[in-house]
């Protein structure tokens, strides 16, 4: 089944107030990392999966991509993107990530932040990037880490007076559903080894070239939000080259 909780009217209003929705990539304590990772975007074709609002698709146009596509099954998130996007080579395709049915050798990049957890058909999604990207090609992606994924209710055990005490970790091989509690509702995520990540992505004809655990940057050590984000990582970031 394909969770679409971002349609749900009250959901997106409580996603539309938090900091990724109002103040972008730099509200991200991932994105440095993350944009390391990226190559020269000159001239390129970039494919965006779970493209929420877009900030991504504009980020790559605004560096010189040639073409992007931005993907979201959500058409909330898809209304907000069109209406925020005013580069020319930017369009957006809604879809499902396992179902987009690009032709051979469409774009140069792949990119993805922070969908994949919610695709239930992960060797399916990776299978259809390897098919749309050149040989050459890039494929850079975040996911949240197992480790962030494993327990299941994704929350701190705390003390009597509600101080963090340590972060759970079960079931950690057991793939399958994790649902948990975001933004007041309950959503389903897909858990997966460190393992089948990776070897899911080696097995579709790519070589890794970078995988990160990232921790905010410095200039948010500070912020409430982001104080525990050192003591577990939340987020796994893979970038690879298509063979």
């Amino acid at each position: 089944m394909k969770e679409n909780k971002y349609d749900d009217p009250d959901f997106f209003r409580r996603y539309s107030e938090m900091p990724r929705s109002t103040q972008g990539l730099e509200a991200a304590g991932e994105w440095p990392a993350l944009e390391k990772l990226l190559p020269d975007m000159k001239g390129l074709r970039v494919l965006d999966l779970g493209c929420g609002y877009g900030w991504h698709c504009r980020y790559t146009a605004d560096h010189g991509a040639a073409e992007v596509v931005g993907v979201d099954l959500s058409e909330k998130m898809l209304e907000r993107a069109r209406a925020d996007t005013h580069q020319p080579q930017v369009r957006y395709v809604r879809s499902a990530i396992e179902d987009i049915d690009f032709p051979a050798d469409s774009f140069d990049l792949a990119l993805s932040s922070l969908a994949f957890h919610y695709v239930v058909l992960f060797d399916q999604a990776i299978g259809k990037v390897a098919s749309c990207l050149r040989p050459g090609g890039k494929f850079v992606f975040s996911i949240e880490h197992p480790i962030f994924t494993a327990q299941g209710t994704q929350d701190w055990y705390r003390g009597p007076d509600g101080e963090t005490l340590h972060w759970p970790v079960d079931h950690y091989f057991r793939e399958d559903e994790r649902s948990s509690v975001f933004l007041g509702a309950t959503v389903t995520k897909h858990h997966k080894t460190m393992t089948s990540i990776v070897n899911t992505v080696l097995d579709h004809g790519f070589r890794l070239d970078r995988l990160v655990e990232p921790t905010p940057p410095e200039r948010l050590a500070d912020h409430p939000d982001m104080v525990n984000e050192f003591r577990r990582p939340m987020m796994l970031l893979l970038a690879a080259t298509k063979m």
